[in-house]
C-alpha cells in the first residue's frame, strides 16, 4: 500500500513537472512566432500570437498545431499610394502545419475579422472628405467642392460593399442635386472612393463586411494561409 502511494506522488510529480515544461515552451514558441509573423506590404504595430491545445510537445513532434490564434494591432498597409490603417486583426488558424526547423508555418484555413475606424478610413480618403457612422448599416461621407467660385459641402449617405476579395468600395445612395448642374458629379468624386485592403497575411481575402457605430468589422477567411517564413 504505501509502495502504491509513493507511486502515485511520483506520477503526480511528474505530471506537474510535465504540464510545467509544456506550458514553458508554449510561451517560447509564441514569443518566437510574434516575431515571425509576416504581413504582405505591411508593418504591424504589435503581434500576439496564442497557440492552443494541450500537450503542445506532443503537437510539435506531428509537427501539427491544432489551432493558432494571431492577433495584429495598429496595422499600416499601402496600397495604390495611399495609407490605410487597420485597429485589428484577430485569426484563428487551424491545422497549422510546421516546417523544417520550425522557421515557417503554414494554416490549412483560417477565419478572422479586421477593424478600420472612421478616423483611419477619413485619412485614407480625398482631402477635405470625413467619413462617419450614419446609422442603419450606413456611413455618412461629408465632403466639400467647388462650385462657380462658391465652396459647397454636402454629406450624404453611402453603402459600403466589398470588391474583388480585396477592396473597399464606399457609394453615395443619392446626392442631393439642388438643381445646379453637374453638382451631383463634383459630389461624388468627393464622397464615392474605393480603397484597396494590404496587409493580410499571405492566403488571406476579404469575406463580407458589416457597418458599426465603431467602425468597418470586416470577415476575412483563407486556406493555405502563410503564418510565418
Amino acid at each position: 500500500m504505501r509502495a502504491l502511494r509513493i507511486l502515485l506522488i511520483v506520477a503526480v510529480v511528474l505530471g506537474g513537472v510535465f504540464v510545467a515544461v509544456d506550458r514553458a515552451a508554449v510561451y517560447f514558441a509564441e514569443s518566437e512566432a510574434e516575431g515571425r509573423v509576416r504581413l504582405s506590404g505591411a508593418e504591424a504595430g504589435s503581434t500576439e500570437v496564442s497557440i492552443k491545445g494541450f500537450p503542445f510537445l506532443t503537437q510539435v513532434a506531428g509537427s501539427e498545431l491544432g489551432q493558432v490564434d494571431v492577433k495584429l494591432t495598429g496595422i499600416q498597409a499601402s496600397a495604390a499610394g495611399r495609407t490605410l490603417r487597420i485597429s485589428e486583426i484577430r485569426a484563428q488558424l487551424h491545422q497549422v502545419t510546421l516546417g523544417e526547423g520550425y522557421t515557417s508555418a503554414t494554416a490549412a484555413r483560417a477565419t478572422g475579422t479586421a477593424v478600420v475606424s472612421y478616423d483611419d478610413l477619413t485619412e485614407a480618403a480625398d482631402k477635405d472628405v470625413t467619413v462617419a457612422y450614419g446609422g442603419n448599416g450606413k456611413v455618412k461621407v461629408t465632403g466639400a467642392t467647388s462650385v462657380l467660385g462658391r465652396t459647397l459641402s454636402r454629406s450624404v449617405l453611402s453603402t459600403v460593399t466589398l470588391v474583388d476579395g480585396d477592396t473597399i468600395r464606399v457609394h453615395a445612395d443619392e446626392v442631393p442635386g439642388e438643381g445646379i448642374p453637374g453638382l451631383e458629379g463634383l459630389v461624388r468624386q468627393k464622397t464615392d472612393f474605393e480603397r484597396k485592403i494590404g496587409g493580410l497575411p499571405d492566403g488571406m481575402e476579404l469575406d463580407r463586411i458589416e457597418v458599426t457605430e465603431g467602425g468597418l468589422e470586416i470577415s476575412v477567411k483563407g486556406a493555405d494561409v502563410a503564418l510565418a517564413g
